[in-house]
Parts: C-alpha cells; sequence; structure tokens
C-alpha cells in the first residue's frame, strides 16, 4: 500500500488542518496563474507575426471588422476578439498580432484552469500542498506544450482555444461544485456553469462538451439542492441569456458588414429569437442556414462517413504527433514517436487512477470528459478518412486537410491527466525512495519528462516569423490592374486576400470572388451591391506608382443581372453546344455538358465586367479550365489574365510564350519580372526549414513554378545568364520549401 508523506505544521488554533480540506478552503490560484503566464509566454515567442492559412485570416478579418465568418457565425468569438483588439491597440501592436494573442491568451487561461483542477487532484494523493503544487505544473507544460495545442495557441487559425478556455472553466467549477455544494449559495458554481456552457455555444459547439460530465456530476452531488424554483429560474434566465448572444448575427448582417458570410438578416428580433431558441428548427430562415451550418450538408452520425475503425485509427495518428513531433518529419506514425506516445497515453490513464485513488466523484466528471473528448468525440465528427493516413485514396474519400486541431481540447486535457499521472508516479517513486519528505527532491528529475513535449515540437509548432500567407495574399493582389475581377478556389487564395484588404486597408479595389460561393444565393448580390458606382473601393496608385496603368472607376456593378433572376439560376445540361461570346472571343460548350450554377455566374460576370474590369484567376486550373477559358490565360506573375484576343495571331506587346517543356505558358514577361524582381515578398516562402501544413505546399510550389518558366523566358528572350541562374536557384529554393522545407523531408531532387 503506498503511505502519504507526514502531514506538515499547520495549524490554525484548533490543531492539525486537513491538506485536502486547506487545498478547498484556498486553491492556489497565485500558482494557477503563474501557470497560465508561462504559457502565454512559450505562444507569444513562438507567435505568429501576422496571419496564416486556412481560416485564420478570415476569422481576423471578421473579428477586426465585426463582419461575419462562415457558419455558424461565432458572434461571442467575434466580440471578444475585438474587444480584446480594442484594449491592446495602444500597445502600437499590428492586428493580426493582437488576435493571435487572443487565441495565445485564451489557451493559457485554459492552462491555468486545469492547473488547479489537477492541483486539486494531486493534493489527494500526496497529502500535502505544496507537493501538489509543484506536480501540477507537469500537466501544465504538458497540456500546453502539446503539438496541436501549441500549434493553435500561437495563431488565430479557429475559434477554438476560447472553447478550449471555456472546457477548462466548467472543469474547474465542476470541482468547486463537488468540493463545497454543502455551503449556501454554492449554487453559483452550477449558475456559472451553464452561463459559460451557453454562451459558449454561441463561439463554437466544442464549448459544450463538458456537458455529460458536467451533468453525471451533479446527479452524484447533491441534485436535490437543485430542485428549486429560485434556482431553475435563474438557471434559465442565464442560459436563455447566453444564447441570446447569438442576435448579434442578424443585427450586424442587417448593417451590410463587408464581408457578410450566409447574410443572416432577419425581419424582426422576434424571427431572430425563435431561430436562435428552437436552434434552428423555426423563424427566420437565414438565420436558422447558418445556426445549423446547411450549407455544408452534414450527414448525421449514423451515417458514417468512413469506418468508425480507420477514424479511431486518425485519432491516433494525432496523438501520435502531440509528444514527438518533430522526431520525424513524417505524419505517418513511425517508430521513433511511438515510445512518446505510449509513454503518454500510459500517464492519462495513471492520471485517471490518481482521481480514481482520491476521489471517486471527481474520476467521474474527468472519466466522462475523458470519453466525450476521444472516443464519443471521433463519433460524432465522422470524419471522411484521415489526409494523410489514407493518401493513396481518391480525394473525395477523405478530408482536404489535417483535422488534429479539432482535437485541441482533447490533447489539453490528455496533457493534463498525463501531468497529473506523472506527480503520481514521482509520487511513488518517492515512496519507494523512503525518508521523508527530501525522498521527493531524490525522485524530482522524474518530472522531467514534462518537458519532452517542449524539447520536441518546438521545430514543429512554432510560427515565429511565418509571413507565408500574408505575403501569398499580397503577392496575388499586386498583381492585378485597377479594379480588377479577380477568380480564386478556396480558402487559401480567397482568405489571406480578404486580411490583407480588409485588415491592412490593401487593394480593396480588387473584386476577390470565390468560385464556390458563387452557389449560394447571397454571395452574387453581395459581390453586386459591392461593385455598384457609389459602393466601388478606389485604387491607391500609392501602393506601387508605376506598376499598373491608372483606369477609371467603373461605371456599373459587375454584373447587370436581376437579384431576382440570380436566385433561379440553377444547373443545366445543354441540349445543344452552346456558344458564349465575350468581347474578342467565344467558347462554345458542347451538347450533353452540365453547366452548374457558379460556373453560369461566373460566365455572366465575365461578359458584364470585361470592358470595363480585366478579369483575373489566381491560377489557370480550377473555375478558369471547367469554363474552357485557359487558352486565353497569359500569366502576370502569380495570377494568370484573361486576354480578350487570339493569342497565336493577335498577340500583345510584351507577350512572351515559354518552352513546351516548361508548359509552353504564355507570360507578359517586362510586367511578371517587375512584379517579381521590385513588388514581391517572400518571407517564409522561398528559405524555410520546416513547412508543417502539407496540405498548403501548393502555396510555395506555385513560386516554384513561376520561377522557373521566368528563367525558361528569361533565357528565351536573351536577358543576363545571371538573372536566369537567379531564377533558377530561387526555384530550387522554392521547391525546397514546397516538399516541406530544408529539415522537413530527408531529400528533395534538384529541379
Amino acid at each position: 500500500m503506498i503511505e502519504t508523506p507526514d502531514v506538515l505544521d499547520a495549524h490554525d488554533g484548533r490543531g492539525v488542518v486537513d491538506p485536502v480540506e486547506d487545498a478547498i478552503a484556498a486553491p492556489p490560484y497565485l500558482w494557477a496563474l503563474g501557470a497560465a503566464l508561462s504559457a502565454f509566454a512559450l505562444y507569444a515567442i513562438t507567435l505568429a507575426p501576422t496571419t496564416s492559412f486556412w481560416d485564420t485570416s478570415e476569422y481576423i478579418a471578421t473579428a477586426h471588422t465585426l463582419g461575419i465568418p462562415h457558419p455558424p457565425g461565432n458572434p461571442f468569438f467575434l466580440v471578444l476578439a475585438k474587444t480584446w483588439s480594442l484594449l491592446l491597440a495602444p500597445t502600437g501592436l499590428p492586428v493580426a498580432v493582437r488576435i493571435n494573442l487572443f487565441a495565445a491568451a485564451t489557451s493559457a487561461a485554459a492552462t491555468g484552469f486545469f492547473y488547479l483542477v489537477a492541483q486539486r487532484v494531486l493534493v489527494g494523493v500526496v497529502h500535502e500542498p505544496r507537493l501538489a503544487r509543484v506536480g501540477a505544473l507537469a500537466s501544465s507544460v504538458i497540456g500546453a506544450t502539446a503539438f496541436t495545442v501549441w500549434n493553435q495557441s500561437n495563431v488565430n487559425e479557429k475559434v477554438y482555444t476560447l472553447s478550449v478556455m471555456i472546457i477548462a472553466i466548467v472543469s474547474w467549477l465542476s470541482v468547486r461544485w463537488s468540493d463545497r455544494g454543502d455551503e449556501p449559495g454554492s449554487e453559483r458554481y452550477v449558475l456559472w456553469a451553464l452561463f459559460l456552457l451557453a454562451i459558449g455555444s454561441t463561439s463554437h459547439m466544442m464549448s459544450v462538451l463538458p456537458a455529460p460530465a458536467f451533468g453525471i456530476l451533479i446527479l452524484l452531488t447533491r441534485p436535490w439542492r437543485l430542485l428549486t424554483v429560485a434556482f431553475l429560474g435563474r438557471a434559465v434566465a442565464l442560459v436563455a441569456l447566453g444564447l441570446s448572444f447569438s442576435l448579434f448575427l442578424p443585427i450586424r448582417a442587417d448593417l451590410d458588414p463587408v464581408i457578410n458570410e450566409g447574410d443572416p438578416t432577419c425581419a424582426s428580433i422576434g424571427e431572430a429569437a425563435a431561430s436562435i431558441f428552437s436552434r434552428g428548427k423555426v423563424g427566420c430562415s437565414a438565420l436558422n442556414s447558418t445556426l445549423t451550418r446547411e450549407q455544408y450538408q452534414t450527414p448525421p452520425v449514423w451515417e458514417r462517413k468512413a469506418p468508425f475503425r480507420a477514424q479511431m485509427a486518425t485519432f491516433m495518428q494525432y496523438f501520435e504527433w502531440q509528444w514527438s513531433r518533430g522526431l520525424d518529419p513524417s505524419e505517418l506514425p513511425v517508430s521513433s514517436r511511438a515510445p512518446f506516445a505510449l509513454l503518454f497515453l500510459a500517464l492519462g490513464f495513471a492520471g485517471l487512477y490518481a482521481a480514481w485513488s482520491t476521489d471517486r466523484t471527481l474520476f467521474a466528471y474527468l472519466a466522462v470528459l475523458t470519453g466525450t473528448l476521444t472516443v464519443a468525440l471521433v463519433v460524432y465528427l465522422n470524419f471522411k478518412h484521415g489526409y494523410s493516413l489514407h493518401a493513396e485514396l481518391d480525394q473525395g474519400q477523405r478530408e482536404v486537410r489535417e483535422r488534429d486541431y479539432f482535437y485541441v481540447a482533447t490533447f489539453s486535457y490528455w496533457g493534463c491527466l498525463a501531468g497529473m499521472g506523472l506527480a503520481w508516479t514521482w509520487h511513488v517513486v518517492a515512496q519507494a525512495l523512503g525518508g521523508g519528505l527530501g525522498r521527493y527532491r531524490r525522485a524530482a528529475p522524474i518530472l522531467l519528462i514534462a518537458f519532452i513535449p517542449l524539447g520536441l515540437n518546438w521545430s514543429w509548432a512554432t510560427r515565429s516569423g511565418d509571413y507565408a500567407a500574408r505575403d501569398w495574399a499580397y503577392d496575388l493582389l499586386m498583381s492585378v490592374e485597377p479594379y480588377a475581377v479577380l477568380f480564386t478556389n478556396g480558402d487559401n487564395d480567397t482568405f489571406p486576400l480578404w486580411y490583407v484588404q480588409e485588415v491592412e486597408g490593401i487593394r480593396k479595389d480588387v473584386t476577390v470572388i470565390v468560385g464556390q460561393y458563387l452557389f449560394t444565393t447571397w454571395y452574387p448580390k453581395q459581390l453586386q451591391e459591392l461593385t455598384l458606382p457609389g459602393s466601388q473601393r478606389p485604387f491607391d496608385e500609392a501602393l506601387a506608382p508605376g506598376l499598373h496603368a491608372d483606369r477609371p472607376l467603373p461605371t456599373r456593378p459587375l454584373t447587370t443581372i436581376d437579384p431576382q433572376i440570380l436566385d433561379q439560376v440553377s444547373a443545366i445540361q445543354l441540349p445543344e453546344d452552346l456558344t458564349v461570346a465575350f468581347p474578342k472571343l467565344a467558347v462554345t460548350y458542347p451538347a450533353g455538358m452540365v453547366l452548374d450554377r457558379s460556373q453560369q455566374i461566373a460566365l455572366r460576370i465575365i461578359n458584364d465586367s470585361a470592358l470595363e474590369r480585366p478579369i483575373y484567376f489566381s491560377s489557370s486550373g480550377g473555375l478558369m479550365t471547367q469554363l474552357g477559358l485557359e487558352r486565353w490565360g497569359v500569366r502576370h506573375g502569380l495570377t494568370t489574365k484573361l486576354e480578350l484576343r487570339n493569342l497565336e495571331t493577335d498577340p500583345h506587346e510584351g507577350m512572351l510564350q515559354g518552352s513546351p517543356e516548361y508548359g509552353g505558358t504564355w507570360f507578359a514577361l517586362e510586367k511578371s519580372l517587375k512584379l517579381y524582381e521590385e513588388i514581391y515578398e517572400f518571407r517564409g516562402l522561398r528559405d524555410r526549414d520546416i513547412w508543417a501544413d502539407r496540405s498548403t505546399t501548393m502555396m510555395p510550389f506555385q513560386y516554384y513554378v513561376m520561377a522557373l518558366q521566368l528563367s525558361d523566358l528569361a533565357a528565351l528572350s536573351g536577358r543576363s545568364p545571371e538573372l536566369v541562374q537567379r531564377l533558377r536557384d530561387d526555384a530550387e529554393a522554392f521547391q525546397l520549401v514546397a516538399a516541406g522545407g530544408l529539415l522537413g523531408v530527408p531529400e528533395v531532387e534538384s529541379p
């Protein structure tokens, strides 16, 4: 049987104080604050200095402008992040840094509250508050430096760190209710938890994940105390108040912010309230669509997108990353990381055992939360096959990127458990050594295990100095002429552009159109409204003097089609050949071809805009190829301009076609070289040790292709050998980054 150390002298005039009771009466809030500040300092040191790929730019831009991001709209996050940003404005920090620090602060706060939970469990194990406080630090270190937690805490890529904080706070309130539920007024712990669960749900449903564990705890600890009219009335009022935060969405949408995804405008507050309190079942249809995320058409959980076995395998792949990601660049499970994964898996279960051995009620809460954040969450999320784990499958059968960030709360919490398990192991080893409290000092080196993730994850988790997404967006926008229409293909060539336009104020004159959004009814109308003569934002030549020839403001929106007709556009199968005429060119689509809604609207926009607005595409693939327009494409740096002429018979001065072995691509050579040599910025794109997110390597790869093709064209046009060689050297550097970086892959072939 494991002994406990002698209780140190602690008197209050009535004899020796029970250390557990002492910990309950006076939780170590200063220690928890220290743990949180330490985590915050780590995240600040490794903080992204600007935006990043995927949803980062969307959330930074919408938080800054109080716009509305993609469903479910995340109003609680938006308001908190905006408030945080305003509070930090006097520091002079860039907007992106301020909102990235919001992610750092909320995640660090979660570390502090999980510290309190761990310390409360451990004081029942070691029966000495000081030892429990030291042991709980292991939980803070492990949880804060788990790979996904760290990597999501130094940039505001999602809204999930706010949810992790709410999960941690609710867990601590649950502990307080368990310990102090007999005291007068202790119902406040339950009321606060209910309010946080409700208002947290208006940021993201991840916030409600502690609800099952919290419900079990209530059933096990004096539920009769809550069965009063006074308590139930306050509980209902607080839950309603929390849920009502979603009223932000229709109120803000009615003011027509530039980013207004879903446009959840309602005819009245009553309609909006009906939508919110029915969770999208009745009331305002536009708000219902946003709250229920209708556009994603998510199937019910019993319709599995992949076998559960495969989904659990992907989860375990992500679990393996958490403790030693930097040991091997491969995303797949490898033997070098396996021992660490097994170690921290065992320590997590040891942490649960420590709770079982000291307090069965707290164990029940922690055990249910463990099941919710692991197996139950895998079932609920119902992902397709893993992005890298099943790379052999067609793209439609697997996720478009790694989804480890959905488990950020899981890994933060498992770090807490693992730290508790490590402290319990420290206690067991110390007991075996014997000799009073000094045995804990002799056994203390075992606590160094907590620092393994800190050392082995740093190079992959840090985002310090990463300007890649921002510079990619800046380079795209600077490539196009004034008042251009720029068609994009997805998140990573759209959201960073929104960030550069709405946060940094660069090239607001460009109308960025993401093709997938043209399927919706609200997006084409918004584009039309934003490009009306009175709404069109002007071109600022001061950004790059002499780069583009100025042109007058357009006199009409990008399409003149009636909004009611826009609503009625749907996919059609052509009964016969269809020829669509543009100025100086025509495209024929064969009978039997299906033109979907987005393609038809895109064609109409091109037709209506071409005389006043230059038409560009972020790549010659995607929508441009789908529309059969790639043969009229001329590269302007990274972008492809639709030239309304036959390039073979009517070439424009300054245009040159590359060699067939380099794709035979047409380039506006002088313009492209000026962009490349004088305008473009390549921070984090041309020289980089590790490109951690393999699903975004297409960005540096596009620079590689561009530099290689420019080197070919420079040679064909008789430019200096030094320029040709420099472009080839740059191409090789871009290729190394696209392959994973200098340290991201074992070896890379030269171009």
